[in-house]
């Protein structure tokens, strides 16, 4: 089982079943918040969805496909941090995230973000991170750059969101180049 412990109150831990539960609660309390940027909160309308969800993730993850974790902080799941992909060949990992609006400004998703990016490097030896977010979505494109990521261009009407199209900023970082930061 997958956990990385990033401070005394912060930790990531992998899906699992027994947790699809307290997800969807979250999930729940912040669907109109979590809705302008997520396409997939709609399709997550009960505890069984997101089990079936999180089946998919186990699926990926056990194929080394991906890795979807559990953002715990002070014990409770307040989010969600993954590499949606990785692309071994290349060796990229694509990184996604999103947290319960009442958790924002504390860090912790700055603190997810670098700690998954290190372990990208360190662990699994990959050379490079990339984030996707969306042009209008300040406080995602807010991680990559607090954490000094390159902002490379932007990718014009690449997600569809309900009933329009979003241009997403992308922001990479080099294995030689988070070595040098740290």
């Amino acid at each position: 089982m997958f956990l990385y412990q990033i401070r005394n109150d912060l930790a990531l831990k992998l899906v699992s079943i027994q947790d699809a539960d307290e997800t969807f609660q979250l999930v729940d309390k912040n669907r109109a918040y979590l809705r302008k940027w997520l396409p997939w909160v709609d399709s997550s309308k009960t505890v069984e969805d997101t089990k079936a969800s999180f089946l998919s993730f186990l699926k990926s993850y056990a194929e080394q496909k991906s890795l979807t974790t559990l953002i715990v902080y002070q014990g409770k799941i307040v989010g969600v941090a993954s590499f949606n992909k990785i692309d071994w060949t290349n060796k990229i990992a694509y990184m996604g995230y999103w947290l319960g609006s009442e958790y924002q400004g504390k860090g912790i998703m700055t603190d997810v973000a670098k700690a998954l990016t290190t372990y990208a490097f360190n662990e699994l030896n990959l050379n490079r991170v990339e984030i996707h977010a969306a042009v209008e979505n300040k406080k995602s494109r807010a991680i990559p750059e607090r954490l000094g990521f390159i902002e490379e261009g932007t990718v014009r009407q690449t997600e569809w969101l309900y009933d329009h199209y979003v241009d997403h900023v992308i922001y990479g970082m080099l294995k030689s180049e988070w070595e040098q930061k740290i």
